[in-house]
C-alpha cells in the first residue's frame, strides 16, 4: 500500500474501483445528467477511475444529480427511473459489491429479485407450484415503493449489517442526492431510492426484508410468498385466510410509512379442474405472465384445466407495439440475413423470457411478425409485389425449411408445455 492510500480517511483499494468498473461495462446503460457514455468515459480511463478511487478514498466523494426518465407503462402511465452518471454508477457498484456478501445469507430464501444465482424465472416456477397448492392468492401492489422507502428506517437496517463507516456515508449521500428533472431543473428529495440505481436494488431487498418477509416468518410462517423486489404474491387456503392477511400487511407497511394500492391489491381465485368455485377474479399477472385457467394435457395426453402461467396479455402486446415500430416493410434495401441479425436478438430475449410456459401462448403473440415479414417480402422481391397469398407460401416454404431461422418460430421455442 502507498503512502498516498494510508493517508486515506477510508481504505477503499483501488483494485475495488476498477472491478466495479468492468461490472458497470458489463451492464452498460445510457448516458447520466452529465451527458458522459460509457465510450467517452473510457476514453481517459485511467484518470477517471483514479478521481473516483481518490474522492471516494477521501470521503469527498458527493453523487452528481440523477436524471430522472419517464419510462412508458402498459397502462399508459409512466414509471420514473433515474440513471446515474457512468462515474457514479461505478461508485455505487464499489459500495454494492462491499454490502452485497453481508445481506445474502441473511436474506429470505423466497426473496428472488436482483440476488446471484436466482431469477425471475425461479420465482415463476416456485409460484405455479404454490398456486396448485393452495386455493387463493393475495396479489400485493406496494404503491409507490421505490419513491417512498423511508430514509431513517432503511439506514438503521443498513447499520445493522454493517460497521463499514463509507459505506453507510455514501448510501446516504446516495439518497439524499438531487434529481435532474427533463426540463432541466434540480428537484431536492426527502423520501425513496431511484429506480435505476445500481445500490437501489439491494437497498430495496433490504427495506422489504425488514417491512415484509422477516414479518412474514414470524405472523404467518405457514403462507407461502414469492418477492421479487416489490413484486409480491402470498397463497393462503382460504378467501377468509387472504381477507385476514391483507388488513394486516395494510397495517404493518403503514408502520413502515408504506401503502398498499387499494385497486391493485387483489384477491384470485386459483380456480382449475379440482376448483370450481363461482369467483370473479380468476387470473393475476406476475414478471409478465398472467396466471389462470389453461388446457393442459396429463400424462395420459388427456386435457384438464390447471390454474398456470403464460406471457401476460401487456407483455404479448408491448411485444406486437414494438414489432409495429420496427417498419419491416420498408427495410427492404437489407436482404434477409442482414434483417435477422438485427430481429434476432430481440426475439431470442423475448423467446428466452416468456416462453417457459405455454410457449405456444407466445407464439400466438408473435405472429404479428410473420404478418409483418410478408410485407417485407413483398416490397424486397417483384414476383410477390401483387400477389400477398404467394408471399405467404414463401414465407411457409421458409419456415419449413428453416425452422429456426426465427426464434419465435415454433422449432425455436419448447414444445413441451412444462
Amino acid at each position: 500500500m502507498t503512502r498516498m492510500a494510508e493517508a486515506k480517511s477510508f481504505d477503499i483499494a483501488k483494485r475495488e474501483v476498477w472491478e466495479a468498473y468492468k461490472r458497470v461495462k458489463v451492464n452498460r446503460g445510457a448516458a447520466g445528467g452529465d451527458g458522459v457514455t460509457l465510450f467517452m468515459f473510457e476514453q481517459d480511463l485511467s484518470k477517471n477511475l483514479y478521481r473516483i478511487w481518490n474522492r471516494m478514498a477521501s470521503g469527498s466523494y458527493l453523487p452528481p444529480p440523477v436524471k430522472r426518465v419517464e419510462i412508458p407503462k402498459g397502462d399508459g402511465k409512466t414509471r420514473p427511473l433515474g440513471i446515474p452518471t457512468v462515474a457514479d454508477r461505478i461508485a455505487q457498484m464499489v459500495v454494492q459489491r462491499r454490502l452485497e456478501p453481508l445481506l445474502e445469507p441473511v436474506f429470505h430464501a423466497n426473496s428472488y429479485g436482483y440476488r446471484p444465482g436466482r431469477s425471475a424465472h425461479d420465482a415463476l416456477r416456485a409460484a405455479r407450484t404454490q398456486c396448485w397448492r393452495h386455493d387463493w392468492v393475495l396479489d400485493l401492489d406496494i404503491k409507490g415503493f421505490f419513491d417512498n422507502i423511508d430514509w431513517d428506517l432503511l439506514l438503521k437496517a443498513v447499520r445493522k449489517h454493517t460497521d463499514c463507516r463509507w459505506v453507510v456515508l455514501y448510501i446516504e449521500r446516495w439518497l439524499k442526492a438531487d434529481v435532474l428533472m427533463p426540463d432541466g431543473t434540480l428537484t431536492a428529495r426527502d423520501t425513496g431510492t431511484p429506480q435505476g440505481g445500481v445500490v437501489s436494488p439491494v437497498l430495496a431487498n433490504l427495506f422489504l426484508h425488514y417491512a415484509f418477509d422477516q414479518w412474514m416468518v414470524r405472523h404467518h410462517p405457514k403462507v407461502p410468498f414469492e418477492r421479487y423486489a416489490d413484486d409480491i404474491i402470498c397463497h393462503c387456503d382460504s378467501e377468509a385466510e387472504a381477507e385476514s392477511l391483507r388488513a394486516a400487511l395494510q397495517q404493518r407497511l403503514a408502520a413502515c410509512r408504506l401503502e398498499l394500492h387499494p385497486e391493485k391489491t387483489r384477491l384470485v381465485y386459483c380456480a382449475d379442474a379440482n376448483r370450481r368455485g363461482d369467483h370473479a377474479a380468476r387470473q393475476f399477472d406476475f414478471l409478465g405472465y398472467t396466471f389462470k385457467p389453461r388446457q393442459a394435457m396429463n400424462r395420459r395426453r388427456r386435457l384438464f384445466t390447471s390454474f398456470s402461467p403464460a406471457v401476460s396479455d401487456k407483455a404479448a402486446k408491448a411485444m406486437r407495439h414494438e414489432i409495429r415500430g420496427w417498419n419491416l416493410k420498408l427495410r427492404n434495401r437489407y436482404d434477409l440475413d442482414a434483417l435477422i441479425r438485427q430481429l434476432r436478438p430481440v426475439l431470442v430475449g423475448w423467446v428466452r423470457y416468456y416462453g417457459l410456459f405455454h410457449p405456444s401462448t407466445l407464439e400466438r403473440a408473435l405472429k404479428t411478425l410473420d404478418h409483418h415479414l410478408v410485407r417485407w417480402a413483398q416490397r424486397k422481391y417483384k414476383k410477390l409485389r401483387m400477389h400477398r397469398a404467394r408471399a405467404w407460401d414463401w414465407l411457409t416454404r421458409l419456415q419449413h425449411r428453416a425452422p429456426t431461422l426465427f426464434p419465435h418460430w415454433r422449432a425455436a421455442i419448447m414444445t413441451t408445455e412444462r
